[in-house]
């Protein structure tokens, strides 16, 4: 499968503005950034679909696991991309899959897969909570 067609399973795609300061010694991102620019694609992914205002005092989610792929480097003047979705949905967690992605000329360049294992979690019982049935209903009926 090309990554056209890999891409086209996702339907949130967010830009990504790149920052000088982002930029290493090496003269491209550095790789620290890559989680930053995953959790951008994260938020605007429940703001757009789940649309529920979330009181991030009381409830929300904790970041539980992470993996990122590095595929090659971004650079300062690339056209990034951060495209996600929901890819598993357990009782209390769930996993969202994303690429980082520089479209050119040449089409569209993977520089990055990610995966993230979301705990949703009570922030004032410091307890985990299940995943609100909401969220998973508005997720199903974006990603089908």
């Amino acid at each position: 499968m090309d990554n056209n067609q890999l891409l086209q399973s996702y339907k949130h795609k967010l830009k990504i503005q790149i920052r000088f300061k982002d930029i290493d010694k090496l003269g491209h991102v550095n790789n620290a950034n890559h989680l930053t620019y995953i959790e951008l694609g994260r938020v605007e992914y429940f703001k757009d679909v789940v649309r529920t205002k979330m009181d991030w005092i009381k409830t929300g989610m904790i970041l539980g696991k992470c993996e990122i792929v590095y595929k090659q480097p971004i650079l300062l003047e690339d056209d990034l991309y951060c495209y996600s979705k929901v890819s598993r949905f357990g009782s209390k967690s769930f996993d969202m899959d994303s690429f980082l992605v520089v479209e050119s000329a040449n089409g569209p360049q993977i520089t990055a897969i990610t995966k993230v294992t979301l705990i949703c979690m009570d922030y004032e019982t410091k307890q985990t909570v299940e995943v609100p049935k909401e969220w998973i209903e508005a997720v199903k009926a974006y990603e089908e």
